[in-house]
């Protein structure tokens, strides 16, 4: 009955919050309940687990504060020299390093903070409304991309680092660079390169994106506690759904897995991560299902985090974001699956 039961789970952390508003508004709760359901579906309660659900949220939290207070005061900053900067520069080579940049750092002052700073710099841009919706998008792929190199980047990161910390792995801070910064660095460059030719050479007098709504220090307080609870609830989910990974997932091909991982466009790329990476997995699985969870998660706005706060901020439609971010998510796809296929 277990094997049945986490499918059933599983199907209804997939479906329910693609279908429920609240559902998706009440994310790290709900995702919370579940994995505390898988856990005692399969028996698996133990002190180490509690230990290391209250433990491995710590890191990425504490980074997202700190990040965060720091930002605040460097918001005067972006905001009196954004534009100076890109008469300097010229928009092409403006928008290349804005691209490139937020993408790597994102990995180190986390992508949530890079995504607040991309909102900045673009509520300050004088572009056309097309063009910056199409930059918020180029540099949510890039930051979600970039975010996974380390474990502080993205939630994504902070629990696949968790799930492989064991053996044969025993992944420390930087297992995901080491393994995957073939295939990020040279993205970040190519998003780069694409955001300067799509961003034209004039600065615009029509009106552009706008963050809708400024944040309160309740808003930063209420999104850390949301960042740890939803981290708790991934290491839950984790290992609750292992019999599921061992038994089914790790079986699966890696060409196969990559192509099933398309559903990260609709669905939180973390979410699926604690669903399907373990130790039991090859380091070709491994590297197959995260490459295609970060790029297919900047596809649409319910993918990735940093896709959700800049569209919230600016107010970029879904039906917007998906004309621009599919048609380059696949493109990218396919580009990663060639490579990944002729590396390996």
């Amino acid at each position: 009955m277990t094997i049945p039961a986490l499918f059933s789970i599983l199907l209804i952390v997939l479906v329910l919050p693609f279908l429920l508003k609240k559902v998706e508004e009440e994310l790290e709760l709900f995702l919370f309940i579940m994995g505390i359901l898988a856990i005692s579906v399969t028996s698996q309660w133990s002190i180490s687990l509690v230990e290391d659900a209250l433990v491995e949220p710590i890191k990425i939290t504490a980074a997202v504060l700190i990040a965060v207070l720091l930002f605040r005061e460097l918001k005067g900053f972006i905001e009196n020299n954004v534009n100076r900067f890109v008469k300097i520069s010229g928009l092409r080579l403006f928008s290349f390093m804005m691209v490139f940049f937020l993408g790597l750092i994102s990995s180190i002052i986390t992508a949530i903070i890079a995504a607040l700073v991309l909102v900045e710099i673009i509520s300050h841009l004088k572009l056309d409304k097309k063009h910056e919706t199409r930059l918020v998008i180029l540099s949510c792929f890039s930051i979600g991309l970039g975010a996974a190199l380390t474990p502080i980047g993205e939630p994504l990161s902070t629990i696949a680092i968790a799930k492989l910390k064991g053996k044969p792995y025993f992944a420390g801070f930087w297992f995901l660079a080491a393994n995957l910064w073939l295939y990020i660095l040279p993205s970040l460059f190519v998003l780069g390169t694409f955001s300067a030719y799509i961003s034209g050479t004039h600065i615009s007098k029509a009106p552009g994106l706008k963050e809708q709504k400024k944040e309160t220090f309740k808003d930063i307080l209420m999104r850390t506690g949301k960042i740890y609870l939803f981290v708790m609830a991934l290491v839950f989910l984790g290992t609750g759904f292992k019999p599921l990974i061992d038994n089914y997932i790790s079986i699966i091909s890696p060409e196969l897995l990559y192509w099933i991982n398309i559903l990260s466009a609709v669905l939180d790329n973390a979410t699926l991560a604690a669903a399907e990476i373990a130790p039991s997995m090859t380091l070709y699985q491994i590297k197959s299902a995260l490459l295609a969870l970060l790029l297919a998660g900047g596809m649409l706005i319910p993918g990735n985090i940093p896709n959700i706060i800049a569209a919230n901020k600016l107010g970029i439609k879904s039906k917007d974001w998906a004309k621009f971010g599919i048609p380059v998510g696949l493109g990218l796809m396919v580009l990663f699956f060639i490579v990944l296929v002729a590396v390996n």
